[in-house]
């Protein structure tokens, strides 16, 4: 982690100071900012500009201003120039190659740095000033009067788009790697191939694009439902398509004059559908279509996957290659003749382990190429070279065990994903998971508590993941990314005292009329309704701090922020199911007891149940409601029969239970599970009034 000791002095020194800027719109928001009275507005409406940059460099900053909205035209000499964008360290301590200055007076605007990357960064900067306290419908381009010195807390600030369960073309990634530059981002993490096809062309294995890169169902649930099965691009009713080496090079040279490094991924062992399609010996079974994780027993996987990677780094320049490792379904190794003797040969214990020896395989290989393997944080399980970084998805102990073992990080939890719904599950377009709206994600620290100094200094940043199971369309995926992208910017430069959610929401509700005036579908803030109403308050009830018994325990996948007090801890489910406020149950009924220490007058049992089909949670298939005055002897309340809807596609909170009027110390609520195997029941309270 990289924090620069200079800002944070001048920040906290000047804290006062630097309020007077907070009227300034910027995000992510400055280490210091110092504002003052007054403007500078160009003679004539056009400003000359200046840069003492030489070569390359310079043609292509100097084109950027070009096509921007600043009125600026370009001069040989810095004398009598209105904007000089200089390469200048003045300050030794002042050496971060994204860190600038930028000093507004009423002659004009220098921005200094020491690397073309702080110019360019200056420059959004005075891109986001230019009109700023100028009045509304003036048509006037002027700067306003300020002292900004800026520099990244984080090197790694990213955005994360799959490819692969729906088709992007490359202006659609053309267009968000230019908003990616306005929020002063840095990294394009590209999933370029997955099980649902893959998008990426290989000279040495021309039937992974000829034969897995289009489907005959356009929707990725349809085509699941349908069997999974690929087709040729002129098959009818074909959907999908794939960049070809060219287009790559386009796009990462796209992003390198915006100063974005792409870094691909190229997911195996698992989520390998596609390369089995295409290449079905790859496989344990040597069949198509029966699963997804290459062979590692078989010497040609490894022979397909540099070949693979060979060509990845002939179109990637950047260090990092993303190898992905997740969710592999590691039970077909433990059947499979041939990692039986790899195993065996190499001395594995398990078939984790068969993973680990592949992974570190694929990485002497890259290092040997000078490159950096970087994959999702199941890489982890089995051993891994401190050489390797990891990309702590599964939640944020992931990232703190990665540091502690000497892992460079990147953290991308459930916050940072950008495909889950943003408002009102009920009626938002669907997402891929659960509820995670702007406040969440802009309240995520990407460098957790508890980590030493130099454990987090392994801590490289953040990105917002876009996985496109449901989302189709670029409206769509536009919709998902913004505004919530904007407090990953913010969660990576800015530093943590510097932020706040009260000026960062209000800079946000600007940035969405921005990113609509500018043709992007962007989540319309200011309607937001906020998280389910039951969870927005505490709810009082007889039950409040009794300790529930539960026949069956709730699973360790989702215990419940108090464990089993969850349900009578006076907490209600928000929408988001993984928040801690719901407790889950695999396969089992759920069926608890409450003692409310005496004999009391009760008129309700009830408990709130969730539907979601996508995530294999079900309405219960019914519900019992029993009393019992001494523990023994009980007395059936209510019986409540209930029909789940395996095919309803709505996500649903429904309330079951009992009202009436009954002396109990003892209550008990049974909730069936719905009888689809590797269905989930959830619940967030039973509430007893």
């Amino acid at each position: 982690m990289k924090r620069f000791v200079l800002f944070l002095l001048l920040a906290l020194a000047v804290v006062s100071l630097a309020a007077q800027g907070q009227d300034l719109r910027l995000i992510p928001y400055p280490c210091y900012m110092q504002a003052e009275e007054g403007m500078y507005a160009p003679e004539g409406g056009v400003a000359t500009v200046f840069t003492n940059l030489r070569g390359t460099d310079r043609g292509e900053l100097l084109d950027y201003i070009a096509a921007s909205s600043l009125p600026l035209r370009a001069v040989r000499r810095q004398e009598g120039a209105h904007v000089r964008l200089l390469l200048d360290n003045l300050d030794p301590s002042f050496t971060h190659p994204e860190a600038y200055r930028v000093e507004i007076t009423p002659q004009g605007a220098d921005c200094y740095a020491c690397d073309v990357r702080g110019l360019f960064y200056a420059f959004q900067t005075l891109l986001w000033l230019d009109g700023q306290r100028v009045p509304a419908g003036t048509g006037r381009h002027s700067l306003p009067l300020v002292k900004i010195y800026d520099a990244p807390r984080l090197e790694w600030r990213g955005w994360h788009m799959d490819v692969s369960r729906h088709y992007f073309d490359k202006e659609f990634l053309k267009k968000q790697l230019r908003m990616m530059a306005r929020y002063k981002m840095n990294r394009f993490h590209w999933h370029l191939v997955d099980d649902a096809g893959w998008r990426l062309e290989v000279k040495r294995y021309p039937e992974l694009t000829d034969s897995t890169a289009f489907r005959p169902w356009r929707l990725w649930e349809d085509w699941g439902r349908a069997g999974g099965r690929f087709c040729s691009a002129r098959s009818k009713g074909a959907y999908g398509g794939y960049f070809t080496q060219r287009d790559v090079r386009e796009i990462v040279e796209y992003a390198r004059r915006l100063h974005i490094t792409v870094v691909p991924e190229i997911d195996v062992p698992g989520h390998s559908r596609a390369v089995l399609a295409a290449y079905p010996s790859l496989g344990c079974t040597g069949k198509a279509y029966e699963n997804s994780e290459l062979c590692l027993g078989a010497e040609k996987t490894f022979e397909f996957v540099t070949g693979v990677l060979s060509e990845i780094i002939d179109l990637f320049p950047d260090e990092y290659i993303h190898i992905g490792g997740d969710e592999a379904d590691r039970s077909h190794w433990a059947r499979c003749p041939r990692c039986q003797d790899l195993m065996r040969r190499e001395g594995l214990q398990g078939v984790e382990e068969l993973q680990s020896w592949f992974t570190r395989r694929v990485e002497d290989w890259l290092t040997s190429r000078g490159r950096k393997l970087i994959g999702w944080d199941e890489i982890m399980e089995g051993g891994l070279s401190s050489r390797a970084t990891v990309m702590a998805w599964r939640g944020e102990k992931w990232g703190v065990q990665a540091a502690r073992e000497g892992h460079d990080v990147v953290m991308t939890p459930w916050q940072c994903y950008l495909d889950n719904a943003q408002d009102d599950l009920t009626t938002e377009p669907r997402g891929v998971g659960g509820y995670v709206p702007l406040r969440l994600t802009y309240d995520f620290d990407p460098v957790p508590a508890g980590l030493s100094e130099a454990e987090a200094a392994h801590i490289l940043g953040l990105q917002g993941n876009v996985w496109t199971e449901r989302i189709a369309t670029p409206q769509h995926a536009e919709y998902m990314i913004y505004p919530r992208i904007c407090a990953i910017a913010e969660n990576g430069w800015t530093l943590p005292e510097r932020k706040s959610w009260e000026r960062f929401y209000t800079f946000a509700l600007d940035e969405v009329d921005h990113l609509h005036q500018a043709g992007y579908n962007a989540f319309n803030l200011a309607a937001e309704k906020g998280d389910r109403e039951e969870a927005q308050g505490p709810v009082e009830h007889l039950a409040v701090g009794h300790s529930p018994v539960y026949t069956h325990p709730a699973s360790a996948k989702y215990p419940g922020r108090h464990g089993e007090a969850t349900l009578t801890d006076g907490e209600r489910g928000s929408y988001n199911y993984q928040q801690g406020q719901w407790l889950g149950f695999e396969d089992e009924d759920c069926e608890v007891t409450i003692d409310l220490d005496s004999v009391v007058t009760v008129h309700e049992v009830s408990a709130d149940f969730m539907q979601r089909a996508d995530q294999w949670i079900w309405l219960p298939a019914g519900v019992v409601v029993s009393a019992s005055q001494d523990g023994t002897q009980w007395t059936v309340l209510s019986n409540e029969p209930w029909e789940p809807d395996f095919d309803d596609p709505m996500i649903r909170f429904q309330r079951f239970g009992w009202q009436g009027t009954t002396e109990a110390r003892f209550v008990r609520l049974s909730a069936k599970a719905s009888g689809r195997r590797g269905g989930w029941l959830f619940t967030d309270e039973i509430i007893v009034r």
